[in-house]
């Protein structure tokens, strides 16, 4: 459709005109965050530029204060680029890539992120809905129903966050309910380019229902037609179902105590771990009657995919301001059920399939802070931290070298047990006017347990049984150049403890991951239409906790990497010449490579389909699912209509070549994803109407790719969507 620049001309470009970072409405703080930073606010000339609220530190401040590079996205944003869940931040965060294997999310952020698919392997990206971490890969799955923003934090969030923030988080916050009645409905129906449906159903009503207690309720139906050609059975396959519903009972007898009680039940299934031979590499193409797909989104397997997520969770969030310190606690409990099936060699001949009818874990959490809520030149958090997570599963492997022979059936039943407990503490100070020094610092304490039953044998005479024990610390100074600018510079320490294997038979657990990370940065709004933020990092990152695909048959394998080094950076501009025309965007660069790993694990195709499985020195690879080049633009402009406001926004997604594999064989090359939305608003913003369109060149994007012995698998993101959405406001 046109001509891309090369990455240096288009980085030049991109500095020349300012383009943006995610532009947020002034925004209120969840619950416990009431005590906003007071000390230098913000330049009363600032006209066109909206104010942006975080609550990175644990309390809100405002972003352009915070000495962390921290991307907060609001609804209008999500809404106007097509971003149904976290996934999707991908094209509007820098630095950041939504990763997935089958049904887990695995975002990476600047390089560091985990490819590992099994309970009780937490990824490095910590995931947290208003607060609570989400303790296991199968539940970070994040439909955005009522959103009052996402928060991306890049870089080790190792004291006040800790459990596996190694590589950054994100934190998705939802609003307290209101005590005004209000509400909202709204709906996205899609054609997809294959000629199939999508459709998006989302509510909102929040209300008081007395003088102290209020509630609210939120649910979203989202569905995907099957899309996917089954080149065996007939029909289609990959479409995929989710019911999301979530609610929140608010009680608040005065402006300074709040209690917060949350529950939610998240209903997904579908068929959408469908998968279909990289460059044809898959052993059954050797074997007579096998069936090849000729173009994307094609299946062929001797199993149709299954793929069903259901969840329920509790969560109970109190604070209290008793006149200088408050105290904040979050409590929760989630439930997790994940039942999974899919081809492990993509072909119609049947090799190998991966069942796991069951897979559960069992969550509960405890956080108990205390921290000051009064103005003054020292701020400070303390707090401490429990986490207990169970978790067990049953997994039949079943696999042969040849049609004609006998299946071979392996199952699995483990189970797995995860105990963490942590005391932790920070504090900034203001040292002289304008200069702010900030210490932190954690010590977390880790005990894993681990039994194994193979073909209904147990394996281990005992249980295995692993402690691991860590201080992370931060230490950062920003000074505040006047009201609109600061620099800051910060060094921090990441940590996730070492793991069992799931689908192993080794009693042995992973080595602790380990990073240390120099960072500094300028957020300045320049001029009153102008703000750009600059972060640069360098990253040292030892141990790396990687998984790979069992040379025996459908399972995994756990091991450590050696080293990498990661080192680049992000600029995030926003341009809003007038409150009508706004352009937003970002660049990121990102160096990453392992210095060292002589024993990576890697597959080198055979001429008559399949993989040799061995071991090469990998070092100086660049880190799978890390690109080098990203960027993201997008202008909004809007107009006078008739008796309302009409509304043109477009989104362009770059990312230069993303590698899947440690030897960087198995890739997706460059490619461009572009998104565009016409909307009308009436006067009075009760009622929108949209028209849109996601992926509109009908890029063929790689979403994932599985390497394995009986070959290297792929499944792609969807294709173009055109679509019209009405929203009404109440």
């Amino acid at each position: 459709m046109f001509k891309l620049m090369t990455s240096t001309s288009m980085l030049t470009f991109l500095l020349s005109v300012g383009t943006t970072s995610a532009v947020a409405q002034e925004l209120q703080p969840p619950v416990g965050d009431d005590n906003a930073t007071r000390s230098n606010p913000p330049s009363a000339q600032r006209e066109t530029l909206d104010e942006i609220v975080v609550t990175a530190t644990r309390r809100a401040e405002r972003l352009q204060n915070v000495p962390v590079a921290v991307t907060a996205v609001t609804p209008d944003t999500l809404d106007r680029t097509s971003v149904a869940d976290v996934r999707g931040l991908t094209q509007i965060v820098p630095g950041f890539f939504g990763g997935r294997a089958a049904g887990v999310f695995l975002p990476v952020i600047r390089g560091v992120g985990s490819n590992s698919i099994s309970v009780g392997d937490e990824s490095n990206i910590a995931t947290y809905v208003d607060g609570v971490y989400q303790g296991d890969p199968f539940s970070t799955w994040t439909d955005l129903v009522k959103v009052e923003r996402i928060e991306v934090l890049r870089g080790p969030q190792g004291t006040i966050f800790g459990r596996n923030a190694t590589g950054g988080l994100i934190n998705v916050i939802t609003p307290d309910p209101s005590f005004n009645l209000e509400g909202s409905l709204s709906g996205r129906v899609a054609m997809l380019d294959t000629g199939d449906g999508d459709y998006n159903f989302r509510g909102y009503l929040t209300g008081g229902l007395t003088d102290t207690i209020a509630a609210d309720i939120s649910g979203i139906y989202r569905k995907s037609d099957d899309f996917v050609d089954d080149l065996v059975r007939g029909g289609k396959a990959g479409g995929y179902r989710v019911i999301d519903v979530r609610s929140k009972l608010m009680f608040k007898p005065n402006d300074d105590a709040k209690i917060v009680l949350t529950g939610e039940i998240f209903d997904r299934r579908g068929s959408e771990n469908v998968y279909q031979p990289y460059e044809n590499n898959t052993s059954g193409r050797a074997f007579p009657g096998a069936i090849l797909p000729t173009k994307p989104w094609q299946l062929s397997a001797d199993l149709r995919p299954l793929l069903r997520i259901r969840r329920h969770n509790f969560a109970l969030q109190t604070s209290f301001d008793f006149g200088g310190v408050s105290l904040e606690t979050t409590g929760a409990y989630a439930n997790n059920k994940t039942h999974q099936e899919t081809d492990s060699d993509s072909s119609n001949i049947l090799l190998a399939t991966f069942v796991a009818p069951n897979i559960q874990s069992k969550i509960f959490s405890q956080e108990v802070r205390l921290l000051s809520s009064a103005p003054g030149p020292l701020q400070w958090i303390a707090g401490v931290y429990y986490f207990h997570l169970d978790g067990d599963a049953h997994f039949i492997l079943n696999s042969r070298t040849d049609p004609s022979l006998p299946l071979t059936v392996r199952t699995f039943n483990p189970k797995l047990q995860t105990k963490s407990y942590a005391g932790f503490g920070e504090a900034t100070y203001e040292v002289v006017p304008n200069l702010f020094v900030t210490a932190g610092i954690r010590y977390t304490h880790e005990k894993r347990q681990f039994d194994q039953v193979f073909n209904g044998v147990s394996l281990f005479p005992d249980t295995a049984k692993k402690s691991f024990d860590r201080v992370t610390y931060k230490g950062a100074a920003r000074y505040n150049i006047n009201n609109d600018a600061n620099i800051y510079v910060s060094y921090s320490t990441g940590f996730k403890s070492g793991v069992f294997n799931m689908v192993g038979a080794a009693p042995v657990a992973t080595d602790p991951e380990k990073i240390k990370a120099l960072e500094g940065g300028v957020k300045a709004d320049l001029t009153s239409f102008l703000r750009t933020n600059l972060a640069l990092y360098h990253y040292k990152y030892s141990n790396l906790q990687v998984t790979a695909r069992d040379p025996s048959g459908p399972g995994y394998i756990l091991q450590n990497a050696a080293t990498a080094t990661i080192y680049g950076g992000e600029l995030e501009v926003t341009l809003a010449p007038s409150r009508q025309f706004q352009v937003r965007g970002s660049v990121a660069y990102n160096h990453a490579e392992y210095d060292q790993f002589l024993q990576a694990q890697v597959f080198i195709p055979r001429p008559t389909g399949g993989n040799i499985v061995t071991q090469a020195d990998a070092s100086g690879k660049q880190l799978p699912r890390a690109p080098r080049w990203t960027f993201n633009i997008g202008p909004s402009y809007e107009v006078p209509l008739g008796s309302g406001t009409l509304n043109l926004n477009a989104s362009l997604y770059h990312s230069s070549t993303v590698y899947f594999d440690f030897l960087n064989t198995a890739k997706q090359d460059d490619y461009n994803l572009i998104n565009t939305e016409i909307g009308w608003t009436t006067a009075d913003e009760r009622l929108r109407f949209t028209i849109w369109t996601s992926n509109l060149t009908n890029a063929k994007v790689i979403q994932e790719i599985r390497p394995g012995a009986l070959g290297s698998d792929l499944r792609y993101e969807l294709p173009r969507r055109i679509g019209i959405g009405a929203t009404f406001n109440f």
